[in-house]
């Protein structure tokens, strides 16, 4: 996957996708990719495996290979799950699968990776200035990147995505799921202020969610009737003064 195939959907209008950005701080912009482009994408990430699983442990995050957590037991697995819903029920807690991209453009560039090539499309020419326009912020410089996949117990509880020097204009969510069914979860929630939730959007195929940073929002969790893992690729729209090449 070459980084000249990406394209965003012609038939999108920026300038109504601005309006309606400017009045709720929040996008739902469904066929955001030319639709074979979408496709490659989900490909890409329903073959890959070099996935590597995340979970928060209070200033840091635990990670772990697939090969690393075949080989532990089942008490040794067990015993992690309980720590971490155990953790989920009063604080800030996390459980999904996770592939990076690097920040800086050098290293994207130097990478055969198709999710560096989809991340340097996405800060760069056409589809910057599209996403600066839609979001009112023309000082985006680029898009920060990781592919994330949700099996069967994973979640993300509320947070608003506000970290001190990371500049970030707003957040993205590209769903890459050809079926979903609402009771499968994975939902993108948006909360209102502990009065029960505002919004929740189904990880639909091909369609990029947009909300300005920060907004409390979380990921519900897969249920085991999933039949496939919630795939996507997120990441945050970023100022200048925040590029590692600037």
């Amino acid at each position: 996957m070459s980084y000249d195939r990406f394209s965003v959907n012609p038939a999108l209008n920026a300038t109504a996708l601005a309006d309606q950005f400017a009045r709720d701080g929040r996008l739902h912009i469904a066929d955001f990719l030319e639709a074979e482009c979408a496709a490659a994408l989900h490909s890409l990430l329903s073959k890959r495996t070099d996935w590597r699983y995340l979970v928060n442990s209070g200033d840091r995050t635990i990670e772990l290979d697939r090969a690393t957590r075949a080989a532990m037991s089942s008490a040794q697995r067990d015993a992690l799950d309980n720590a971490v819903y155990a953790s989920a029920r009063s604080g800030f807690q996390f459980r999904y699968e996770t592939i990076r991209v690097p920040d800086d453009e050098a290293s994207r560039r130097a990478s055969d990776d198709p999710l560096a090539a989809f991340a340097s499309w996405l800060s760069s020419g056409e589809p910057r200035a599209f996403l600066r326009t839609v979001t009112g912020a023309g000082d985006i410089d680029f898009a920060d990147a990781q592919a994330t996949a949700y099996g069967p117990g994973d979640f993300l509880t509320g947070h608003d995505d506000a970290v001190d020097g990371r500049n970030r204009r707003a957040a993205y969510v590209l769903g890459l799921n050809p079926i979903w069914r609402t009771e499968w979860g994975g939902l993108l929630v948006f909360h209102s202020d502990g009065k029960g939730w505002l919004r929740a959007l189904e990880p639909r195929f091909n369609t990029l969610n947009l909300f300005r940073v920060p907004q409390m929002h979380s990921v519900s969790e897969v249920t085991r009737a999933a039949a496939w893992r919630r795939y996507s690729i997120t990441g945050w729209l970023r100022a200048t003064s925040s590029n590692p090449d600037s």
